[in-house]
């Protein structure tokens, strides 16, 4: 995650054989933002919808449990009466803000736009922030500064749902924790599914192998898949690190049938198991080279590389429903510190909480 850096740049630090400070943050504004883009990850479209209030504080959202059932009538009786269920999620709304160190001598003095500067930097540390914020919530990574995991500590395979579900240590909450036994808190019963089954499809597993690192096994990925849909979801998404994507490409299933050579051997004359040199090679394998490898599908996923994910954790979603809640009480607004003056001595806030909503959406494996 990046850090802050304290203190003002002005236009007087120059002179110095290496440039000085001022001098080094002259860069190309629209290669800024072509390197930016290339690790953005738009959460918000993926993981929730957001939705606003104008209520402040926390906010609790209510969910229907299935609570009702047909019975049979024997003539001249009548039903029993039956109620709903409900389940409360309840979501920490907190502030978040960011001063930006702009004087009147920056913008006097300056050979260049320092105030651009600032907006644009202050505008894309907003968005490494939310997607920092997303991710770790979604994949279950504590961060003191954030909040996040519980107690700040990350959520791992042993951490049990009553742990998940506390909302002072976990305001965050999470996927399905260990040790479901009941149907009280989160858990519902679903089809013909009975309570073992759905007990033990928690949403934190170790890699099956045991493996460290940014291991990744398909058995693990078709068991997540399968786990969901004990629940009637169906996974639509794979979200991987790049590091689990080279070990993806690595995999025997994929490597270990050929051969490497420039031309096939005598006894491969037949066009036997060559591994293709380049993208143009007439081979089954030469497209997948061509099209970056195994991004776009696997097992019906639609495959997401991306560097925001944990490079020790990878999940599985089925993101056709969004299992994450995104509550805006207020968005990004400038403060104005000292009234007449702009965004000399302003800074920027704004209000919203996260949380998991609906647990049964997601699978988190952990290396």
């Amino acid at each position: 995650m990046v850090e802050q850096t304290t203190g003002l740049l002005t236009s007087l630090n120059t002179g110095s054989l290496n440039g000085g400070l001022g001098e080094r943050v002259l860069i190309d504004y629209k290669d800024a933002i072509m390197d930016y883009r290339s690790t953005d990850l738009p959460v918000m479209g993926f993981f929730a919808d957001p939705m606003s209030t104008d209520t402040g504080g926390n906010i609790d959202i209510t969910f229907a449990k299935p609570s009702m059932a047909m019975e049979q009538l024997e003539e001249g009786t009548t039903p029993v009466y039956q109620h709903t269920k409900l389940r409360s999620e309840r979501i920490a709304v907190k502030e978040w803000g960011l001063a930006i160190g702009v004087t009147r001598r920056m913008m006097e003095d300056s050979r260049f736009n320092e105030v651009e500067m600032a907006l644009n930097e202050a505008r894309k540390a907003v968005d490494r922030h939310l997607t920092q914020h997303v991710t770790n919530v979604v994949f279950g990574v504590g961060d003191a500064t954030l909040g996040t995991g519980i107690s700040d500590a990350s959520i791992v395979a042993a951490s049990t749902e009553a742990n998940i579900t506390n909302f002072t240590t976990t305001p965050n909450g999470g996927f399905f924790g260990a040790g479901i036994t009941t149907f009280d808190g989160r858990l519902d019963d679903y089809a013909n599914q009975g309570v073992t089954a759905l007990a033990a499809a928690s949403g934190y597993t170790n890699d099956a192998a045991g493996l460290a690192g940014s291991a990744i096994s398909l058995s693990d990925v078709s068991a997540a898949i399968t786990r969901m849909s004990l629940h009637g979801y169906n996974a639509t998404h794979l979200f991987i690190s790049p590091s689990h994507y080279e070990n993806l490409l690595k995999m025997a299933d994929f490597t270990a049938v050929f051969s490497t050579g420039v031309v096939p051997a005598a006894d491969k004359a037949d066009g036997g198991n060559v591994m293709p040199t380049d993208a143009g090679s007439e081979n089954p394998f030469g497209r997948m080279l061509s099209t970056g490898g195994l991004v776009g599908q696997l097992y019906g996923l639609n495959v997401v590389v991306n560097p925001w994910v944990p490079a020790t954790r990878y999940g599985i979603f089925d993101l056709s429903v969004k299992p994450m809640a995104y509550v805006e009480r207020r968005p990004l607004t400038v403060e104005e510190a000292n009234p007449g003056f702009g965004i000399v001595g302003s800074y920027m806030s704004m209000r919203y909480g996260l949380k998991i909503v609906r647990p049964e959406a997601g699978q988190i494996v952990i290396n």
